[in-house]
């Protein structure tokens, strides 16, 4: 990418894509195409078709999804499996069709069988049975990666796909039922410590292994696939560490600052049981992760404390 190239990077409001705007400024790009869903509704294929139509941008960020935890995948897999379905749909055919120069697309490490050989290599998609919790996102974020390759395959494009693991960071979701663990973690330690309660109640047993990458270090990757990797396979993005929720709930509690009893609440569910990406295609592209877990939460928690709309979302 020239620094003046056009540049879309659709769910710039979003974790992910506020993330990506952040690192594309910070390299001096000036061309950035940003559009709210107010502004433009991804889902709305004609909306979409004129936007591409008029903007013609050369590069695509697909950072837009319709994300959640466990239960907002358990109560409306439905949505979930629509909205994505549409608005990836949508944005790579377009971007097609009007001769973007390459897109990028963002999925998630749970399109990896639930019971994959770990750690999970990018060729072990669709080797097993997902995990059932979330398996609609996961099917939308298969369908996008495997359009993005059959597109490359049938007519040329340079689509890429990156594969990152749980995600947290600036701007994130901390919704009380609809966030992932981590952002979920630091509300409820947060609201507990401020209204002294003697206890918190964590879902399951502690036991399922976790691995986390900070947004910032995704956003660098990502900008520097784009500008560097032209190939036709999935990139995984992660750590290569992991740690158990019980160890994660537990830093959590120290850094935010709560010194009340932690319960695990054994009669609810505890997701896929252990979800370790292999990294080493990445690191032999030359990217490799910067921020350790314990800074990141960090980090993680003062934006929780100075975003006004952090108890809205």
């Amino acid at each position: 990418m020239n620094l003046d190239s056009k540049i879309y990077v659709a769910g710039h409001r979003g974790m992910v894509g506020s993330a990506i705007v952040r690192e594309l400024k910070r390299q001096g790009y000036t061309q950035l195409i940003l559009r709210t869903h107010n502004q433009l509704d991804l889902c709305n294929q004609e909306s979409v078709n004129a936007f591409f139509a008029t903007e013609k941008p050369e590069y695509v960020f697909l950072a837009a999804a319709k994300v959640g935890g466990i239960i907002a995948n358990k109560t409306a897999p439905a949505d979930f499996m629509y909205q994505n379905m549409m608005l990836e749909m949508n944005v790579i055919h377009a971007a097609w069709q009007n001769g973007c120069r390459k897109l990028e697309f963002l999925g998630s490490s749970c399109i990896y069988p639930r019971l994959a050989p770990q750690p999970m290599k990018e060729e072990c998609l669709l080797t097993s049975a997902l995990e059932p919790t979330n398996e609609a996102y996961a099917l939308a974020k298969i369908s996008g990666l495997k359009y993005c390759q059959y597109l490359n395959q049938q007519y040329g494009t340079h689509y890429i796909s990156v594969m990152p693991t749980n995600l947290y960071g600036p701007n994130d979701n901390y919704h009380p039922e609809h966030s992932h663990v981590l952002p979920a973690l630091i509300r409820r330690f947060h609201e507990a410590k401020t209204q002294n309660l003697p206890e918190v109640v964590c879902w399951g047993d502690g036991t399922p292994l976790r691995e986390f990458l900070y947004v910032d270090d995704l956003a660098e990757l990502c900008v520097y696939l784009m500008n560097t990797y032209d190939g036709d396979q999935t990139i995984n993005a992660g750590t290569g560490k992991e740690i158990t929720i019980k160890n994660l709930t537990h830093l959590v509690a120290e850094i935010v600052g709560y010194n009340g009893k932690i319960v695990w609440d054994t009669s609810r569910p505890n997701g896929t049981p252990r979800k370790l990406l292999d990294v080493s295609r990445a690191e032999q592209l030359g990217w490799k992760y910067k921020t350790e877990l314990s800074d990141g939460i960090r980090m993680a928690y003062q934006d929780f404390l100075t975003n006004p709309i952090r108890a809205e979302r």
